[in-house]
């Protein structure tokens, strides 16, 4: 265990005189670097990549040939999308299509498309922390389904989700394989969250990653062209830019790694050697020793056993699952169960 030396003075609150930077302090940020860069295990999480360099750099990241998740799953979306329109609204009662962490929305414009052919009474809400997103997702509906009902809804999911008429369907939806960014517990108690804001007969959709051939999953993130290491990287470069840290990126490394044995892909940073990091913006130093890593990001990856279990244990009926021809990616609904039955 290597030793740890920190403090947290008022820098966390305000900006020191001789700060390169004129970004404000971000104390969410400050706190979860604080407490996990001085934990046993070094961990952040990955919610922490996506700045402007990261969001891009993952844009990369979607087009490489080796990341098969986000264009199997827009796959199954197309390919698939009536049959998924008739679950979400199998007869004339309207529903509210609630997407956590939309995004522009192009992996579910195509479904909402296929709402629209199959009559639904439908409103779109699409929920994400990035208002930039949801402005992109707006135009873009705007431009290719003139007409569908959007309300964008901006923050955080669980403080910010929409009132919904008791006429009306729930269908949640959280895609691009984000639930396997969490341990098993993890996930139950997250999916535990969407329940408690579901009605019995409300549903949720899931986009899940499969279990594979272990060269394939490892290649997701631990591509040829380094794109995945830049982006694991640049985590580093924006607690330089941000917190006024002194990583030196030539002694860390990406190092990814997929374990059979519980379907987790892990990525880490390396340490090259032993070394202390300053932060000037928190006057703290955290000590490496050669070989130590920072966890930076967790991809889970399922059994349909495995499926089934976290469906019964967060209060949800499997209804069915829409899976590529090979086999590697999965969109499953679940309907919400009445638990005090």
């Amino acid at each position: 265990m290597s030793r740890v030396r920190y403090h947290v003075s008022s820098s966390v609150a305000s900006r020191t005189s001789d700060d390169a930077t004129d970004e404000p302090l971000d104390e969410a940020f400050a706190r979860a670097v604080v407490e996990g860069l001085s934990a046993p295990q070094k961990a952040l999480s990955s919610a922490w990549f996506y700045d402007d360099e990261g969001s891009r750099l993952f844009q990369e990241i979607m087009a490489l040939d080796s990341y098969y998740l986000t264009r199997t799953e827009h796959a199954i979306l197309r390919s698939r999308g009536y049959e998924l329109a008739r679950r979400i609204a199998p007869d004339a009662r309207p529903v509210d299509l609630i997407e956590l962490g939309s995004g522009d929305g192009e992996k579910t414009l195509s479904l909402c498309e296929a709402l629209a052919r199959r009559g639904a009474q439908c409103v779109f809400k699409p929920m994400d922390i990035s208002s930039h997103a949801l402005e992109q997702l707006s135009q873009r509906f705007a431009e290719h389904l003139p007409g569908f009902p959007v309300q964008p809804l901006c923050g955080d999911y669980f403080l910010n989700w929409p009132a919904t008429d008791p006429g009306r369907r729930q269908v949640a939806m959280f895609l691009g394989s984000n639930l396997g960014n969490q341990t098993h517990d993890g996930a139950i108690a997250l999916l535990r969250r969407m329940r408690a804001h579901l009605r019995p007969g409300d549903a949720l959709v899931l986009g899940l990653d499969l279990k594979k051939d272990p060269h394939v999953i490892r290649a997701a993130y631990d591509d040829p062209e380094g794109v995945t290491a830049r982006f694991n990287m640049n985590l580093l470069t924006r607690l330089n830019r941000e917190l006024g840290m002194d990583f030196d990126l030539d002694q860390f490394s990406h190092y990814a790694t997929y374990s059979p044995l519980d379907g987790a892909a892990r990525s880490f940073l390396v340490s090259r050697r032993r070394q202390i990091v300053h932060s000037r913006r928190l006057a703290c130093d955290f000590a490496f020793q050669a070989g130590e890593t920072i966890y930076t990001e967790q991809s889970q990856k399922y059994s349909q056993g495995m499926i089934d279990t976290m469906a019964r244990e967060s209060g949800f009926d499997v209804q069915c699952h829409f899976t590529d021809e090979r086999g590697w990616y999965t969109v499953v609904v679940w309907q919400a169960v009445d638990t005090a039955a």
